[in-house]
């Protein structure tokens, strides 16, 4: 078994990260991707002229690719939303190997058997 300080500073750095946990804005997962068209000028046969920006999100529901557009301002605040899903990820994924630490240090595992030796 751990000793109690261990334990102790273990349970400390879990709370940290559930205190970051409620401290999180908005979330949401995908992609914002900026797209700009370039076709060629109605106006000026042979050039070129570029159309956009758009913006799009990209996610998967159900297993399908989902897209949205987006106006300029969305994009700005969906792409937050998807930074604070990045630290939110993060945030669980130190929070489950702080709580299996926890776990077996607190908790007493299955005996091991002694090897056998072998008759040849």
């Amino acid at each position: 078994m751990a000793s109690p300080k261990q334990i102790d500073a273990l349970e400390k750095k879990r709370l940290r990260l559930q205190q970051s946990l409620a401290a999180l804005g908005p979330t949401l997962q995908g992609s914002i991707l900026r797209r700009i068209i370039r076709r060629e000028d109605p106006a000026h046969p042979g050039a070129m002229k570029d159309y956009g920006p758009y913006f799009q999100w990209t996610r998967k529901r159900a297993g399908r690719t989902v897209i949205q557009n987006l106006s300029a301002s969305q994009a700005r605040e969906w792409e937050k939303a998807i930074e604070e899903n990045r630290k939110l990820e993060n945030i669980l994924e130190k929070m489950r190997e702080l709580s299996l630490a926890i776990l077996e240090l607190t908790t007493e595992g299955v005996v091991k058997r002694k090897m056998r030796k072998r008759s040849e």
